[in-house]
């Protein structure tokens, strides 16, 4: 999630467990514990690549971050001790505001490494966009009544309540999401389509209308699912040229990003360039990580040894007020073809 979320998260675990002895510090120390595992966006991995799918790495490790708990409790203790608290009160404060903060992310798209250094993929429930203001809510409004009321000397229930309710929306977004898989996989039974990779993720900030991708070797559907629809969704044919990944067999940069994304992909040849588009992020059309792996020389394919990301725009004002219309409204259908061959246009 952004950091202002994870400040805000951070903020609230802590005031609900420690507010009534730390007072308003309990907001500071929380919020900028519950960013501390997004630190590691400020290490350079090597290229591109690396710097994506190394982020969310060991700083996200559930391993790495309860040993760190215990660091910083048992440091806490020595240098400012409380006798008003105890020390594994404390210890579970900084534990949960750590915790939750790589739990959270793990709701996105993007990956994140809970197991890390275990080799395992990264896990992506997908099930909130990375800005979702309904989430972000109720921790502000808790945040804000700590920093103007108070919180020292009382029990806080309005900061566990916020955590209740923020809480409970992401059991909702997990109820969006197999609402919108359900429906594509009927959808899709009755077209008998086989997909080898099924994925589904909210819209830009909202979870009432999901972006459901499904892989078919060489071509990939694009379907939105809203709660309100009352019709099956249509599922749009779009071009994936999984053929040119063959150009990519060699790339060790391409086989990282297989196994961090599940392999939902997209290929293109762009300028003389083999393009390779993560299509878990943004929107049909607009996705942030995008690198070009290889290009054109006198015999064929060659690859590029240093991967830089590519730039992307992030949407536009009237593509978002399209969104909004097909949340309540399933017809007319929106345009995901035209939209998603705008990443064949050269820069």
């Amino acid at each position: 999630m952004d950091s202002i979320t994870q400040a805000l998260l951070g903020a609230t675990v802590q005031a609900s467990l420690l507010g009534r002895w730390q007072g308003r510090k309990a907001l500071l120390y929380g919020a900028v514990l519950g960013t501390l595992p997004d630190l590691d966006v400020v290490i350079d991995y090597g290229d591109a690549i690396a710097d994506m799918t190394y982020h969310r790495g060991f700083s996200h490790s559930l391993f790495v971050l309860s040993t760190l708990a215990v660091m910083l409790a048992w440091l806490a203790r020595r240098i400012r001790p409380d006798p008003a608290y105890s020390g594994m009160r404390l210890f579970l404060t900084i534990w949960l505001v750590l915790v939750t903060h790589v739990l959270l992310d793990a709701f996105t798209s993007y990956g994140t490494q809970l197991f890390w250094p275990l080799t395992t993929p990264p896990v992506a429930w997908s099930s909130v966009f990375i800005i979702d203001p309904l989430y972000s809510l109720p921790l502000l409004l808790a945040v804000l009544v700590g920093a103007f009321v108070g919180v020292k000397g009382r029990m806080p229930r309005w900061a566990a309540s916020a955590l209740l309710l923020s809480s409970l929306y992401l059991g909702f977004t997990l109820a969006g999401k197999q609402m919108a898989e359900q429906r594509v996989e009927a959808a899709m039974d009755a077209r008998g389509i086989q997909a080898s990779q099924l994925f589904s993720t909210p819209t830009p900030f909202n979870s009432l209308l999901w972006r459901v991708i499904i892989i078919e070797g060489d071509q990939y559907y694009e379907a939105l699912v809203s709660w309100f629809d009352d019709q099956p969704p249509e599922l749009v044919s779009i071009p994936r040229s999984e053929r040119l990944a063959t150009a990519l067999r060699e790339s060790p940069q391409h086989a990282r990003l297989q196994w961090f994304t599940g392999n939902v992909l997209r290929y293109d040849e762009v300028g003389g360039q083999l393009l390779v588009t993560d299509l878990r992020l943004g929107m049909t059309g607009f996705h942030p990580f995008r690198f070009a792996l290889a290009e054109r020389n006198g015999t064929g394919w060659g690859l590029i040894p240093y991967v830089e990301r590519l730039p992307a725009e992030r949407g536009d004002l009237d593509r978002l007020k399209q969104l909004w219309q097909r949340i309540w409204q399933q017809q007319p259908g929106l345009p995901l073809a035209e939209w998603a061959a705008d990443l064949n246009r050269p820069g």
